[in-house]
């Protein structure tokens, strides 16, 4: 293994555990904004979920999503990461199973931690919008459902080599693969779980429930705003100095504006500048540069950014307003600025300003072909993961059930479903 090779694994590796690390960030951010009788419960289905994830994708789902197959899905090297790697790493000379990501120059299982990363990414994106109030043992086995057959049929699509990528469509790590994906199958939950009780009068007013520690989900949130600098630059899942710094310097802007703008817009909005906000301005940015990152200029990613901190505010209030109820804003961060960082590769992309040969965008002179490829990705998500989802979550609610009792959700899923509290000390015994 020459000396490149080497260090695009290491680089590699290194960029997947600070995506692995984000698993802490969502912990800590939907704890934050969930009430401390839900606290272990929104810690426990976080840390599960990766460890599902991990057996789901090993097993079926890598090989759903990059083995060789039609253009929906892949058909060879479907169980356990099974049959030849095609990288330079190996020193193969025939295609093998997994053409997709043969222009990745490190070994397959650098390959496989990777992207399974990613898998876990989308999965615990729905545990935030679905809190409160889903049974437990029912959100383990969506977990499955989802990182089985649901992620890895779109991820065929647009990263294996299926027939949005032919069509031309990029999304470079993920708004619409991961972010869409995970937003998508959550409003499916949302929707057949109904509110939390209490969350709209039958006047039709929406009640506040404000969460219980946003010093823990402000800490979340600049885990997860460090764990995209491991995110977006580690998809080249090669150490290309150029590419990486221009990566990060995008990821890092379109943050920053987009925590600016939500800010600025919940000031004027509401008298205040709420820190919720603010958070989810953040992460909004994040979510809208990540399709288009390796793609557009420092400028543009300014603009996404900005574009995105107002759309998540407004999101937010229309979710309410149509009394969707999501705990956490995670329809508004992941599903609007998916679908919006998906659309902005088509109005904002620069043929090759990052080494890849995207064309030109909208906004720069390179017409509606790109803008069209990305609108059908949208589409084509929404219409398979949204019928997918809500497929799984009414099987489960007419077999095993999904939500807790009244009872039981007034008291608190931590007692419910776990038997414990995170604040032991502040129950009175009688």
């Amino acid at each position: 293994m020459d000396s490149k090779i080497a260090l695009d694994t290491m680089w590699t590796l290194m960029a997947a555990m600070l995506v692995f690390f984000m698993n802490l960030g969502f912990a800590m951010v939907e704890s934050g904004f969930v009430r401390s009788k839900n606290c272990v419960n929104i810690l426990s289905k976080n840390f599960i979920v990766f460890a599902v994830s991990s057996m789901g994708f090993l097993v079926l789902g890598w090989g759903l999503m990059y083995g060789d197959g039609s253009s929906l899905v892949g058909l060879r090297g479907l169980f356990f990461v099974s049959g030849a790697d095609n990288s330079p790493a190996t020193g193969e000379a025939y295609r093998g199973v997994y053409p997709a990501l043969g222009w990745a120059g490190v070994p397959i299982w650098t390959k496989f931690f990777f992207q399974l990363v990613f898998c876990g990414t989308a999965a615990t994106i729905v545990s935030g919008a679905v809190a409160e109030r889903i049974k437990y043992k029912s959100f383990i086995v969506f977990t499955l459902l989802l990182t089985v057959l649901i992620y890895p049929v779109v991820g065929h699509w647009i990263w294996g080599g299926g027939w949005l990528a032919k069509l031309g469509m990029f999304d470079f790590a993920g708004s619409t693969v991961v972010h869409s994906v995970g937003g998508w199958a959550a409003l499916a939950g949302v929707l057949v779980l109904g509110p939390r009780y209490g969350k709209y009068t039958d006047d039709g007013r929406i009640r506040p429930i404000p969460g219980h520690n946003l010093s823990l989900a402000t800490m979340g949130c600049f885990v997860l705003w460090f764990g995209w600098f491991g995110f977006n630059p580690g998809s080249t899942m090669a150490l290309d100095p150029a590419a990486i710094g221009h990566i990060a310097v995008t990821t890092n802007t379109s943050a920053a504006a987009a925590t600016l703008s939500a800010t600025l817009l919940t000031w004027l909005w509401l008298g205040k500048p709420e820190l919720g906000m603010t958070l989810n301005g953040c992460l909004a940015g994040l979510v809208a540069i990540t399709a288009s990152c390796a793609f557009v200029g420092v400028g543009s990613a300014l603009v996404i950014g900005a574009l995105a901190g107002v759309l998540v505010v407004g999101a937010v209030v229309f979710f309410d307003r149509v009394r969707l109820d999501d705990p956490v804003g995670a329809l508004s961060v992941h599903l609007a600025n998916g679908i919006f960082g998906t659309l902005c590769v088509g109005l904002f992309a620069q043929d090759r300003i990052a080494g890849v040969a995207t064309g030109d965008g909208l906004f720069f002179g390179g017409g509606g072909r790109l803008l069209g490829a990305q609108a059908v990705a949208v589409l084509a998500a929404a219409a398979y993961v949204f019928a997918a989802a809500l497929a799984a979550w009414l099987l489960l609610k007419h077999t095993m059930g999904i939500r807790v009792a009244l009872q039981e959700e007034i008291d608190g899923l931590d007692i419910g479903e776990h038997g414990n509290t995170a604040y032991p000390e502040f129950i009175i015994k009688k």
